[in-house]
């Protein structure tokens, strides 16, 4: 039985893969994305997922037409970052030094998502299917049948898979990830603060923890706090005052009393490698294809590097089928060095900062870092990319 045509078909409307969409439609391909529900509409309060968008990231988003979208008074520019150790190390990345405008820009999940689902809907480019759930996936030859459960059938040349990292499309395809539990959770939480921020974003390392404060608009800021889960639950505990008072005590009183805005929620911490990204009419993209330690705040920027990446191969392809396993594999090999750097470098910190025995070298390396302007210069280069 055949269906409606397409030469890729996405499989999950969240950032990455709605992202991913746009930029394959306003390449000319025929493109359709499948997606259980649609996002919320935005609204004043504020959103508990936030993202470090890098200046690559965010000329993407312009390049595809959501960033437009976005109320400027609900983004905040990163321009300077202070990293302290556990000892006398500190680090600050300072986007002046640097010679750049800004180091990321911080914004709520939520209000990206709508942007680009705003975006998708004015082009008119992307066959939207939403609300739609999957009831099977059979490859035939060179191309791919998705029967959806309202009977729905769509043929496709590739099946892109950006439905996270319980991927139903990487299973379906064979591509196996191995998950490596850091036994963590990430606690976030978004405060109002007494003193201004002025664009700056704080991270501490200590007791195995790692705890991030990143600036947003109208002096707030929004809190990661990594730590063990059995802490993670007690934090979930506490009353607003008294997290509240936890957070402004371990940041250190930077930016004096601080006001729960959302209730804090928590998520577990997994490093995810997956062996191969891509098979014959398969790719993974975003969460699917990788997850990273959140300490560098750039898992998001990952996946957004993983579809524009997907998007200019494609669109290479001008001729022949888009699900041809030489071609994605161009794909895979230009994600394949960034992800692993990103991976190795996130999951060798983790380790560094919770074991005891290494608070000399980390601290001693953080000072010299420090001391050393075009390391720290590189250090902004790639935070930026």
């Amino acid at each position: 039985m055949s269906g409606e045509r397409y030469q890729v078909v996405i499989v999950g409307a969240g950032l990455v893969g709605a992202a991913a969409a746009l930029a394959l439609g306003r390449q000319g391909m025929r493109v359709a994305l499948v997606e259980r529900q649609p996002p919320s509409p935005p609204d004043d309060a504020w959103d508990a997922r936030i993202y470090a968008v890098s200046p690559a990231s965010q000329r993407f988003l312009e390049r595809i037409g959501a960033w437009h979208r976005l109320d400027d008074g609900r983004l905040q520019p990163v321009f300077r970052m202070d990293v302290a150790g556990d000892g006398s190390g500190a680090i600050r990345l300072d986007a002046y030094e640097a010679g750049v405008s800004r180091l990321a820009t911080i914004l709520e999940s939520g209000r990206l998502q709508s942007a680009l689902w705003q975006a998708i809907e004015a082009d008119g480019n992307v066959a939207l299917h939403c609300p739609a759930t999957i009831e099977s996936l059979v490859r035939n030859g060179t191309s791919t049948q998705l029967t959806l459960a309202d009977g729905t059938a769509l043929e496709a040349e590739l099946i892109v898979g950006a439905d996270g990292a319980a991927s139903r499309i990487r299973d379906w395809a064979g591509l196996a990830a191995t998950r490596v539990p850091y036994g963590q959770s990430g606690v976030v939480a978004n405060f109002e603060c007494e003193r201004a921020h002025r664009g700056t974003a704080f991270q501490w390392f200590f007791d195995s923890d790692i705890l991030a404060w990143l600036p947003l608009s109208g002096n707030c800021m929004s809190m990661v706090w990594s730590t063990r889960s059995a802490h993670a639950d007690a934090l979930l505990m506490l009353e607003p005052a008294a997290l509240a008072g936890k957070v402004r005590a371990a940041g250190h009183d930077r930016l004096g009393e601080l006001r729960l805005l959302t209730p804090a929620a928590a998520f577990p911490l997994r490093l995810i490698r997956v062996a191969a990204a891509v098979a014959p009419g398969v790719a993974l993209i975003g969460d699917a294809a990788h997850g990273v330690h959140p300490l560098a705040g750039q898992g998001v920027n990952l996946g957004f590097g993983d579809a524009e990446t997907l998007a200019t191969v494609l669109a290479q392809q001008r001729r022949g089928n888009c699900g041809d396993v030489r071609v994605l594999q161009r794909y895979a090999r230009e994600r394949a060095e960034p992800v692993q750097r990103m991976q190795a470098v996130t999951h060798g910190l983790h380790h560094l900062f919770s074991d005891d025995r290494a608070a000399w070298l980390r601290n001693s390396g953080m000072k010299l870092v420090d001391r050393l302007p075009p390391l720290k210069a590189m250090l902004v280069r790639e935070a930026m990319s």
